[in-house]
Formats: structure tokens, C-alpha cells, sequence
């Protein structure tokens, strides 16, 4: 039994008269009352009651109509959600971000903007710091991610720079640091710091030590280790000590605390969104598209960076 079969059936059932049902469907009235025979045949019962003028459904034939048509009904609609997943109109799109990210700019932007562009879509949000989000990328568990540290080639993944972070310091409100009109590395000599483990980021945490260093604060003095920007935002508000952040912290730090920018500290931190080359979702480059179209991101990067194709 094939879906044709179903339609003729239909028609012929509603307009109960082979003439109309074949001028309905634009086919050869013989063809059509071939195909009905048979789709009794397959069946194993009539369908129809043969009349001097048309057509009268059978008991047996009442009951299949009902059916046959929830059938076209389901089908249809099949064919019209995957065909706004293939348009890049719905479907789920799994995007993971830098928590310290997330609280300004380009990343809550993208979210919006996808909300406004997709209301049919599904966003699945998942807070990683950037090796794990990496990893979920090659191993497909995320479409797509905002990372920091993204390294400049990658055989698998593929990325568009976004934006431009900065390191900054994070200090309680009413410490002498916060009276200095220009805060320089070397006015940290012997403050306590409070800092994130060196395995969490072995590259960004060598490079940073390599700015202190040149710029004076040539051995930190490091009272404990935050396991990320909360944490230490938090150990910060205690009074414990200082600690080194995103600029977009100010965004999200407490009353408490404050954000300070380090004249002599020149540590900037691209952010990027990264895929897998060959993923071929429509709705992940609609998403890529979107983003790059941020003004945000067009005041700073235009447009260079490129957007892959949506694939078939």
C-alpha cells in the first residue's frame, strides 16, 4: 500500500463519485478506479458500494476513511517539521559558553537574537569552561561554543572571533588599591591574591604570570586558589584578598567589590564561537550567521570572519 493509494481513496470517498474524485486528483478516471480496486484487493474487503450514479462507502470503507485521513494528516506534518529542521527553522541547536562570558555582550546577545529568529527552535545551554567545551565539540556532544584560548588553527573545528576580553582586577571596595588614580603591577608587590590553579589553565596562567613579571609583580603572593571567577569574586568580597578576572565581571560582582583596570597589564583575550567543520546543521549556520551579524561584532571584526554554508 503506498500513500497514493491513500489520497485516491480519500477523494473518492469524499466526493463518493470516480468522475469527480478523478477530475479532484487531475488523473484518468479508468486509472483511478484501478487503483481503488486494487487497494481492495490488498485490503481484503470492499471499500465502496458500486451505485447506478457514484459511489457509497462501505461500513468497512466509513471507518478506513477515518483513518486514511489521520494518515495524510501525520505525514504532512512530518514532512512540514522536518522541512523546518532542514530550513534551519526548527530543530535543536546545543551551544556551551564561558560562564564569565556570559553576563554581557555578544553571548547573551546571541541568545536573544536566537529566541527572536527561532521561536520554533530549542536552545539547550551548557556553562563549561573553554577545554571542556572543546572537547564536546569533536566528540559532537555541542553544535557549537563560545570559548576562550581557541587556538588559531584546528583540523576540526572552525571559529568566528567575536569579541575582545581584558584581564582586570578584582578588589574589596574599600582597599588602598582603589585610591591609586593609575593602578600599575608593580603596586601589587605583597598584596594577597587570591588565584585560579595553574591546572585549570596551564596556558593563560603562564602567560599571565610572564605579564606580572615584566611588569614588576615578579612573584604574586598567593594566599589561595579560586577554581573560577565566581569563586574568586567571592573570596574577594570576603576581604580575603585580590583577584585577577574579566572585565565583564563588574557586570556581576558583588556591592562589595570592585572592578580595576591595570594600566601596564596588556593581556587581551579574544573570545570566539567555535564548530565542527563538518557539522552540517542548517540551524547552526543560521546561529552562526545571526551572531556574526551582531553590531557588537561587526564594530570590531566586520566582516571577515567566515560563515560556513548551510549544507543539504
Amino acid at each position: 500500500m503506498e500513500l497514493r493509494h491513500l489520497r485516491y481513496f480519500v477523494a473518492v470517498g469524499e466526493e463518493q463519485h470516480y468522475g469527480r474524485a478523478a477530475h479532484r486528483l487531475r488523473v484518468a478516471q479508468p486509472a483511478l478506479s484501478r487503483q481503488i480496486q486494487d487497494l481492495e484487493a490488498e485490503v481484503g474487503f470492499k471499500l465502496f458500494e458500486r451505485l447506478p450514479r457514484g459511489v457509497k462507502l462501505s461500513a468497512a470503507g466509513t471507518q478506513f476513511l477515518q483513518d486514511a485521513r489521520r494518515i495524510l494528516q501525520e505525514v504532512n506534518e512530518a514532512a512540514g517539521r522536518a522541512g523546518r529542521v532542514a530550513r534551519g527553522l526548527s530543530g535543536t541547536l546545543h551551544v556551551g559558553f564561558a560562564e564569565n562570558a556570559s553576563w554581557r555582550g555578544v553571548v547573551p546577545d546571541s541568545f536573544r537574537r536566537f529566541r527572536e529568529q527561532q521561536p520554533d527552535a530549542e536552545l539547550k545551554l551548557q556553562p563549561a569552561a573553554s577545554l571542556e567545551q572543546l572537547e564536546a565539540l569533536r566528540s559532537g556532544r555541542l553544535d557549537a561554543g563560545f570559548v576562550n584560548f581557541m587556538p588559531k588553527s584546528d583540523p576540526e573545528l572552525d571559529q568566528l572571533p567575536v569579541a575582545i576580553q581584558h584581564v582586570e582586577l578584582a578588589a574589596p571596595k574599600r582597599h588602598a588599591l582603589t585610591k591609586l588614580k593609575k593602578l600599575r603591577l608593580r603596586d601589587l608587590t605583597d598584596v594577597p591574591f587570591v588565584w585560579f590553579p595553574r591546572w585549570a589553565s596551564p596556558t593563560f596562567y603562564d602567560r599571565l604570570m610572564r605579564e606580572c613579571y615584566r611588569g614588576g609583580l615578579k612573584s604574586p603572593r598567593i594566599v589561595q586558589e579560586g577554581l573560577n571567577e565566581a569563586t574568586i569574586l567571592s573570596l574577594v568580597s570576603t576581604g580575603l584578598g585580590v583577584g585577577w578576572v574579566i572585565g565583564t565581571a563588574r557586570w556581576r560582582s558583588p556591592e562589595s567589590v570592585v572592578i580595576l583596570p591595570v594600566v601596564d597589564l596588556s593581556m587581551p583575550l579574544p573570545l570566539a564561537l567555535a564548530w565542527r567543520r563538518d557539522n552540517p546543521s542548517t540551524l547552526l549556520a543560521n546561529f552562526i550567521a545571526d551572531v556574526q551579524r551582531l553590531p557588537d561584532v561587526r564594530a570590531i571584526f566586520g566582516t571577515r570572519s567566515r560563515v560556513p554554508a548551510a549544507q543539504d
